[in-house]
């Protein structure tokens, strides 16, 4: 079985970068520290150099059904529904490792 990933493309709010960064944060924090199946301290957030209102995350799981829980628990619900409020909009995605160097 091939490692899942989980992708976002966030657009922020102008002028709110840094609070959405802050609240990405705190959601990957939680995210390691409470969902089993998550490789923590491995979740990444980019920014956009030409256009800093444009993130993307990604980050390696253990299994889909980690990600499954993960999504459909309270305090994921709750984070993410709190970082829409910074955003104009927002996109996930599920993905597997195919390669590697």
């Amino acid at each position: 079985m091939q490692q899942p990933y989980t992708h976002g493309r966030w657009v922020v709010k102008e002028g709110r970068e840094a609070e959405f960064q802050a609240a990405w944060e705190e959601l990957a924090e939680w995210t390691a520290e409470n969902i089993p199946g998550a490789v923590g301290g491995e979740a990444r957030l980019l920014q956009d150099k030409e256009n800093p209102r444009l993130f993307y995350s990604f980050g390696p799981w253990h299994s889909l059904e980690a990600i499954e829980a993960w999504r459909a628990s309270a305090g994921f619900q709750e984070r993410v529904g709190q970082i829409r409020e910074l955003l104009e909009a927002f996109e996930a995605h599920t993905l597997d490792l195919v390669a590697q160097h």
